[in-house]
């Protein structure tokens, strides 16, 4: 996985999007909550993933909505590293 660079990724039927930032990996869902535009095709910068389509930012820690046009956070997942393999858990949140 490159630094910075989101991927799509489909597990359990729903689309995610991960992107590694040094030592860490963070799992989001991967449709903006504006549009049904993928995140993983959007940039990244600092801690924030931009939606390519309209421009919306959110924050890759917590979900959070930072930019209109988008103002609802995206799901957001719990991720650890184990041996090199990224493990994303479902939890009820």
């Amino acid at each position: 996985m490159r630094d910075r660079k989101p991927v799509k990724v489909n597990i359990n039927g729903e689309d995610l999007c991960l992107t590694r930032i040094g030592n860490e990996v963070f799992a989001i869902n991967d449709t903006c909550t504006h549009s049904e535009a993928s995140l993983s095709e959007g940039d990244v910068t600092d801690f924030k993933i931009e939606c390519w389509l309209h421009g919306a930012e959110f924050d890759l820690r917590t979900g959070e909505a930072l930019t209109l046009p988008a103002n609802i956070a995206v799901k957001t997942y719990p991720v650890s590293i184990v041996d090199d393999v990224v493990e994303v858990h479902f939890t009820d949140k």
